[in-house]
């Protein structure tokens, strides 16, 4: 049975469900989660697969790189959270000429009004969970190309300031140099989910670092990608 919207703390308008602009707090559950932030991703990094059918987002949300847990979900389970967001206007089914397989679309730009660099940030926070501001810049370097760890920290201070805070910046944890941000949109925001990491690591990485990680993880993702593409072609 598709769950209901209030079961994740959502306040819809009283038109329905399909365009849900008033939202006063949002508490999705870590599938719903995992796949938003999955379509964010495929959207901003490969715009030629996407929008997703089940199968490749079943792929995407079960990826062992750039994901913070690593799951193991199944197609009838990312169905049900497919329809739990479709219901609260978060995703949106698409069907093109010919095609036999129902595509899926997020929303959540338009129902957060959100821009996208805002997105980007939202969406590898949504996929790793806690990380700092030099993290993040490094890991949505495929989404987004900010020109600096405080361009980074610039839009997060615009989601932590909004009317309705979309992240948060977290207090220094004894031990680490910089504070972590964690979005607001539900339970994988949590602390549990931070990614184990040695002290040193929650540092500023180096423009020489930057470059020579994000070649790597872009050649990596983009070859696993591909592989997916290859695997679920309809």
């Amino acid at each position: 049975m598709t769950p209901s919207p209030l079961a994740f703390g959502v306040s819809l308008p009283p038109g329905g469900p399909t365009r849900p602009r008033n939202i006063e707090h949002m508490d999705l559950d870590p599938i719903s989660l995992r796949l938003l932030g999955c379509l964010i991703e495929k959207e901003m990094t490969t715009p030629d697969y996407y929008p997703m059918t089940v199968n490749a987002l079943t792929a995407a949300a079960n990826q062992k790189t750039n994901r913070a847990p690593v799951v193991s979900y199944t197609e009838s389970g990312v169905l049900d959270g497919i329809n739990a967001l479709r219901e609260l206007g978060l995703v949106r089914a698409v069907r093109s000429p010919g095609g036999r397989s129902a595509k899926y679309k997020h929303a959540l730009d338009d129902i957060l009004e959100i821009d996208g660099e805002q997105a980007a940030l939202l969406a590898v926070l949504m996929l790793r969970g806690e990380q700092t501001s030099g993290e993040l810049r490094l890991r949505t370097e495929r989404y987004h190309d900010f020109e600096s760890v405080a361009a980074a920290e610039e839009v997060l201070a615009g989601l932590e300031h909004r009317q309705q805070p979309l992240a948060e910046r977290l207090d220094r944890r004894p031990g680490e140099k910089e504070s972590r941000y964690r979005h607001l949109l539900g339970e994988a925001g949590s602390e549990a989910h931070v990614e184990t990491a040695h002290p040193d690591s929650a540092t500023t990485p180096t423009p020489d670092a930057v470059d020579q990680l994000g070649a790597l993880r872009a050649r990596v993702q983009a070859l696993e990608e591909r592989v997916t593409q290859l695997e679920n072609t309809d």
